[in-house]
């Protein structure tokens, strides 16, 4: 079976799977997102274990009565995964698989901080409301700081994230200023097995990860 009939292949399973029994304005907006992801993977933009997660938060996200579009442009540089609009509000969910390039192999930590750290500051100055959404057997390491209100940021910690993202990320560098206003509002776990979404608040994520010992906080080698 070639690539692009394997990608689509799985989708309808995963379709069949997730829509069944759902109300028929929530089957027929999955499956023209369906579609749109497969013309995506046509042009090589988009991946299987990335595309089969956007699917199942945006059927959550559909069932909430959101307006839902994947790999939408915010500007000329950056695109999200989910673009949701309900009312007046917006939504934008950023996927994270916990894939490490090659080339950061041997800090895969630090990179998926700094990472993650970039995405906040960047993508929750386009929207009201900014998630993360994860599989259920990763532990994201985003600093706890964005867990916190701006007004509870100290000039420390601010501008040892900025450090760590400048070291990764500089087209555009982020700034002082928006980190210290972005923010991260809820973290979507994506189960895919089973067509589930759970969510969460940043702080009780961030909490439960460390009581059990699988979260290691990056900034606090370096803030005090």
């Amino acid at each position: 079976m070639k690539n692009n009939q394997k990608f689509e292949t799985d989708l309808t399973t995963l379709l069949d799977r997730i829509a069944s029994g759902v109300q028929p304005y929530v089957a027929n907006s999955l499956d023209k997102l369906k579609n749109w992801l497969v013309e995506l993977h046509r042009e090589n933009i988009v991946k299987i274990n990335h595309s089969v997660m956007e699917l199942v938060c945006a059927k959550y996200l559909i069932e909430k009565e959101y307006n839902i579009q994947l790999e939408y442009p915010l500007n000329e540089i950056l695109t999200c995964d989910l673009y949701g609009t309900k009312g007046l509000g917006n939504l934008v969910v950023e996927i994270e698989t916990g894939f490490i390039p090659p080339e950061n192999a041997l800090a895969p930590l630090t990179y998926t901080t700094a990472r993650l750290a970039s995405k906040i500051v960047r993508y929750s100055g386009f929207t009201g409301k900014f998630a993360l959404g994860v599989p259920p057997h990763y532990i994201l390491p985003f600093p706890n700081t964005f867990a916190k209100p701006p007004r509870m940021r100290t000039k420390q910690e601010i501008e040892v994230i900025k450090a760590l993202c400048d070291a990764y990320y500089q087209k555009p560098p982020v700034t002082l200023e928006g980190i210290r206003n972005a923010r991260i509002q809820e973290i979507y776990i994506i189960d895919v097995d089973h067509g589930l979404v759970q969510e969460i608040d940043p702080e009780t994520y961030l909490d439960r990860a460390m009581q059990k010992g699988v979260s290691y906080n990056y900034l606090t080698a370096y803030v005090g």
